[in-house]
């Protein structure tokens, strides 16, 4: 059937605009002489998952141990978690999955590194830890290089652990600086002895020019693959190149100028972006998504020239398309406008 008969509101996914995304991000990345590990945060599924290995990716990126258990389960061998994992039921699930899969992940602090020791001390195969880097983004990571170098000298002797290098979340528009950190962490790690095997850089908005950051050797773009509002606004490619889309169903039309679509923040999200409202509209471009209710989206129409009717479905582009993915259960792959699957989000709601 085609994909306007689809019950509302939800996720559209075109595979060839997907799919187009990622060869383009490969090719990109092969030319650069990039190891590329896209993270799954973005579409939570496994065929995409084992399409991005399949066009050369090294492995994945997860954030949440729930989401990399999710992708073992699927038959994905090569995971780095890019997140602190704290406590004791969480190392426990920690230690099962190393013994399934390629694992490394994610460390800024002694408490973390000691918790990974405690856990895996006597281990016959260590398990690799990144140090995290705060290059900017203020968001999680060591702070300064010397407090890498000190943070790699507690990995290398704890027994169990091996230390797999640097990573970090860039600033946007900063790669210059970002390169110029991890040049630094880097070369006081070499001074020490200490070798550095990789450094992952990560993020979609800059990809397209993240072979300036000389340091890294891998990317983790994860948005990449759908696009949405906020990288269009970015400088991320063209609207015409985000391959989700919401479709939705206008069932009010209260006054001229407005109408109301059965998808609200639970089908949207309330992400904002430098671009006007909530979404945007492909049948109706000049419209505006002026406000999210639960289960409204109201809509100005006041610009539009012809306007929809009640009962008119229209696709929304979010402007945060990863947040939209965790909220449905299940997502459409279509193809020249063609249901071809319906897909369950394997890896929807794994937060711890």
């Amino acid at each position: 059937m085609n994909f306007h008969e689809v019950d509302t509101p939800a996720v559209i996914i075109d595979q060839s605009i997907a799919d187009a995304n990622l060869r383009k991000a490969q090719a990109y990345a092969d030319k650069h002489g990039l190891a590329l590990r896209p993270h799954i945060k973005t579409h939570k599924l496994p065929l995409f998952a084992h399409r991005q290995v399949e066009l050369g990716a090294v492995g994945l990126t997860c954030q949440k141990l729930g989401e990399a258990e999710v992708m073992a389960d699927a038959g994905l061998k090569d995971i780095f978690i890019s997140y602190n994992i704290i406590g004791r039921h969480k190392l426990e699930r920690l230690k099962n999955l190393h013994r399934r899969v390629t694992l490394s992940v994610a460390a800024d602090s002694n408490e973390v590194i000691d918790g990974y020791a405690e856990a895996f001390a006597g281990s016959k195969s260590p398990l690799t830890v990144i140090i995290e880097c705060d290059t900017g983004a203020d968001r999680c990571g060591a702070q300064t290089p010397g407090q890498v170098l000190e943070l790699a000298r507690r990995i290398e002797a704890a027994d169990g652990l091996a230390f797999g290098g640097l990573m970090t979340y860039p600033p946007r528009d900063r790669k210059a600086d970002v390169n110029q950190w991890l040049a630094t962490a880097i070369e006081q790690l070499e001074e020490a002895g200490i070798p550095c095997p990789r450094v992952s850089n990560g993020g979609t908005p800059d990809f397209y020019s993240v072979s300036e950051v000389k340091a890294a050797t891998e990317h983790r773009p994860g948005t990449y693959i759908y696009s949405d509002r906020m990288q269009v606004a970015f400088g991320h490619g063209a609207l015409e190149d985000c391959a989700l889309t919401v479709l939705a169903t206008v069932v009010s039309r209260p006054t001229e100028n407005r109408a109301i679509i059965d998808a609200g923040s639970k089908a949207l999200a309330a992400d904002t972006c430098p671009a006007p409202g909530h979404g945007h509209i492909v049948e109706y471009p000049d419209a505006i998504i002026t406000g999210l209710n639960e289960e409204h989206g109201m809509v100005d129409l006041s610009q539009c020239a012809e306007k929809p009717k009640i009962g008119d479905k229209v696709r929304v582009i979010p402007n945060h398309v990863c947040v939209v993915t965790n909220l449905f259960d299940t997502v459409t792959l279509i193809e020249d406008g063609d249901v071809i699957a319906h897909l369950p989000v394997a890896a929807r709601g794994k937060v711890t």
